[in-house]
């Protein structure tokens, strides 16, 4: 299996398509915001991961996020999600995640994500000063 796509979004809604056929309504993508409060704060954004599988893969597996305070699998964890999925072999599923994230200064945090021992996918999410 793969991640198609992995990111922090306002809002996520599904619809039916005619086919059937489904539609994933993505707004606010992101990858910074401005603090709502002066630091500290922990905010929970919502990060969408898209996830594709081949016919011929059996359709379980484990999607994992860390969020780190940087790029490498070293680097200080603040906090993981651990969510086993299921999805028709041919077909996409997601995940919807909300990490607990606190900040005690402005700055990037990383979420890895990868579906079971695969390789990970970064998505970079910063905090900036809130706004006047």
């Amino acid at each position: 299996m793969q991640i198609v796509s992995a990111l922090f979004v306002e809002n996520f809604e599904m619809r039916q398509a005619p086919g059937p056929s489904t539609r994933i309504d993505l707004t606010g993508a992101m990858f910074s915001m401005a603090a709502p409060s002066p630091v500290p704060v922990t905010l929970s954004p919502h990060l969408v991961g898209l996830i594709f599988c081949p016919p011929d893969e059996p359709g379980q597996g484990v999607f994992e996020v860390v969020f780190r305070n940087g790029l490498g699998e070293d680097d200080e964890q603040i906090a993981r999600n651990v969510s086993p999925f299921t999805v028709e072999p041919g077909k996409f599923t997601y995940r919807l995640v909300r990490g607990e994230l606190e900040f005690t200064e402005y700055r990037q945090v990383f979420a890895h994500c990868r579906i079971d021992r695969g390789p990970w996918h970064l998505v970079p999410f910063t905090l900036l000063p809130p706004v006047n």
